[in-house]
């Protein structure tokens, strides 16, 4: 990620994070490796759809929050996301981030939604 960074700066950066993330990563001692986590996060969520990075799920769409009072993380969907969600019968998303100096790792899960039977 750091490489990334150094060679597209904010042009990579506007295209992948919304502007409270960039913040927020802005805000650390190792900002890349916050950048990294929460590009792990956007990947694995965009798989546990079954889907990929594609145009009606993209980077943007996807928003890595934290919890004020836990400081739990959670995403965040755009409307078009919600809207795809919505028709993918998708409920709600479970992520876990870890990050070290060197590396990230994400997880996500998609829970279905209850058909109420």
């Amino acid at each position: 990620m750091q490489d990334v960074l150094e060679r597209w700066g904010g042009k990579f950066k506007n295209r992948v994070f919304l502007e409270n993330e960039q913040r927020y990563c802005e805000s650390k001692a190792f900002p890349c490796s916050h950048y990294a986590a929460r590009f792990a996060v956007k990947e694995a969520v965009t798989k546990a759809f079954g889907t990929g990075v594609v145009p009606h799920l993209s980077w943007l769409d996807i928003e890595v929050v934290r919890n004020s009072a836990t400081g739990a993380p959670s995403v965040k969907l755009s409307e078009r996301a919600k809207r795809f969600s919505e028709e993918m019968d998708a409920g709600d998303i479970l992520i876990s981030l870890s990050h070290t100096k060197n590396y990230a790792i994400a997880q996500a899960l998609v829970l279905g939604r209850s058909c109420g039977d």
